[in-house]
């Protein structure tokens, strides 16, 4: 995995997205540590979105809609749940840096969250970045189980629905494994990538002010 530390570089929103469209993305060692790192993997992560995997006991989960969907709603509490210590996660790569370049990117349009929320409480989620027809998904979290899970399921049928042409996950854990996901060489994901962000795609596609059923997010998951 390639990766070079930049300490003292002025990394902006545009930076950023220009990092992204060629390939690298930023992490932080620890929440402490102020420096930021350049990645770019040998392997790349990657959900194809037409071979995106529910399983059956998620799917009825996800159209019991015992969870609400909302979008972009709260995005400060959903980078604090993905950054808080979890179950096989001690810490975290979310620096005080990441969450100032993300927030800047979500209030110019640029990153995204999906939440799932139970009885008013905030309880899963993700954020990621939406640029052309990619979107790079960054963190995710959960405080009630499948509360994650229903939320990337409403993720991919959004960005289906919205005509996106790559889902990016950067590397693949056994959890996201379980949906589809899988590395490809790094020269193929940059063919996919420039493909991809030559494009334009609609995350609103669905407008956030109006609920999202479980029942069609699986119907756009159903599209070819």
């Amino acid at each position: 995995m390639g990766r070079r530390r930049d300490s003292d570089l002025e990394i902006t929103p545009d930076l950023l997205l220009r990092a992204y469209a060629a390939g690298i993305f930023p992490m932080a060692e620890s929440a402490d540590d102020p420096a930021l790192y350049w990645v770019e993997p040998k392997e790349r992560g990657i959900i194809p979105l037409d071979g995106f995997h529910v399983p059956s006991r998620l799917a009825r989960t996800v159209r019991s809609d015992v969870f609400e969907i909302r979008i972009d709603s709260d995005f400060d509490a959903v980078i604090d749940g993905c950054a808080a210590p979890a179950e096989g996660r001690d810490q975290t790569w979310i620096n005080q840096r990441i969450r100032d370049l993300y927030g800047a990117l979500f209030d110019a349009g640029h990153a995204h969250t999906v939440e799932t929320w139970q009885d008013g409480r905030l309880v899963g989620g993700l954020y990621g970045v939406h640029l052309g027809a990619a979107f790079f998904g960054e963190s995710m979290f959960h405080t009630a189980r499948d509360a994650s899970k229903v939320a990337l399921v409403h993720l991919v049928g959004r960005l289906k629905a919205g005509g996106f042409r790559l889902l990016d996950t950067q590397f693949v854990t056994p959890h996201l494994a379980r949906f589809g996901a899988r590395e490809v060489p790094r020269k193929a994901y940059r063919t996919l990538l420039d493909a991809a962000t030559a494009l334009d795609a609609d995350f609103h596609v669905w407008p956030k002010d109006r609920p999202v059923t479980g029942a069609q997010a699986l119907a756009a998951l159903a599209q070819g």
